[in-house]
């Protein structure tokens, strides 16, 4: 089954780490990566950049709205995402506890839904 780990944290707490504990933290999710990929189980993953270059779009009664930053201001940013194939709930957990991410923000885990039809298929 399909998971994706959507990796939460505080921007601004990741930006008052050195840049040497930055890079650790990415190192050991690329290292993560590649685990996964040794077990089957990796299909993508990457960083996001900061919220501050996201663009937000809305269709309000025919209308686009355009603007610029996240959806929604919360104390946590999504920053990263890993999406796995594993065999069920127990063991995308235990890949989400492995994630440097869990340990200075919030992994959430949701399935995919299959859905056919899609380029790729």
């Amino acid at each position: 089954m399909k998971y994706i780990l959507l990796m939460h944290h505080d921007e601004e707490a990741f930006s008052k780490l050195t840049e040497s504990e930055r890079q650790d933290m990415l190192g050991e999710s690329v290292r993560l990566t590649h685990r996964l990929h040794a077990k089957g189980q990796y299909i993508d993953a990457a960083p996001l950049h900061p919220t501050s270059t996201a663009t937000s779009v809305r269709v309000r009664e025919g209308k686009t709205l355009v603007t610029d930053g996240p959806f929604a201001e919360t104390r946590e940013q999504l920053a990263r995402y890993f999406l796995i194939d594993v065999r069920d709930l127990d063991e995308a957990m235990a890949i989400a506890a492995q994630a440097p991410g869990a340990r200075i923000g919030t992994a959430e885990i949701r399935p995919v839904m299959e859905l056919a039809g899609l380029p790729g298929d």
